[in-house]
């Protein structure tokens, strides 16, 4: 009985911990962290851009959203580059990618916002609209990810998490961090939410 306690709880643990470059996908949110109050869509958020100006996502209304939670040192960085490409691809289209820094997976987003806008721009020349650090996880998440989240019952996992909203504001899927905007699968729920 003590050896299977022990073999369970050490699963316990190891299934808590990710890494950069596990293949782990997001995990299923409990319900302990749902929201208390019920968020219909996006478009009720305002949140503040990278140069710190108030942004309200109803700004991005009629198109299709894909928010990425982003980080400067982690083995997942150089998704930046599909995802900027991906961005200039499909952005006539009515697609928008939304950026947003946290420094929520082993200190991998350390900068300040400046020091995130200077590496983002000078490294993988990104003009997809980014947006000030916040949390994405944890106890001082923030009300966009909570939201999300809750939507989707998947938790942020790790850096580089795929959120896609359609245009009516509303969350649609999760992708896990691994899964690249070159993705099959992620390709074909974009394209078909373009058509809607």
């Amino acid at each position: 009985m003590r050896k299977l306690f022990a073999t369970s709880l050490f699963a316990l643990l190891l299934g808590g911990f990710y890494s950069c470059d596990s293949g782990s996908t997001a995990g299923e949110k409990p319900s302990s962290m749902m929201m208390t109050e019920q968020t219909s869509n996006v478009f009720s958020f305002t949140m503040k851009d990278i140069d710190g100006k108030e942004v309200s996502l109803a700004k991005y209304k009629g198109k299709v959203i894909v928010m990425v939670n982003v980080a400067s040192k982690c083995g997942l960085t150089p998704q930046y580059a599909d995802i900027q490409a991906f961005y200039e691809k499909y952005k006539d289209k009515g697609v928008v990618v939304l950026g947003f820094p946290a420094n929520n997976f082993l200190g991998q987003e350390p900068g300040s916002n400046s020091d995130i806008k200077s590496f983002c721009d000078s490294k993988y020349g990104v003009s997809f609209p980014m947006f000030s650090k916040i949390s994405v996880k944890g106890k001082d998440i923030h009300p966009l990810y909570d939201y999300l989240t809750s939507a989707t019952k998947q938790n942020v996992s790790w850096n580089f998490q795929k959120f896609v909203v359609g245009k009516d504001g509303v969350v649609v899927q999760s992708f896990s961090p691994k899964t690249s905007v070159t993705d099959a699968e992620f390709i074909s729920q974009i394209e078909s939410l373009i058509k809607k």
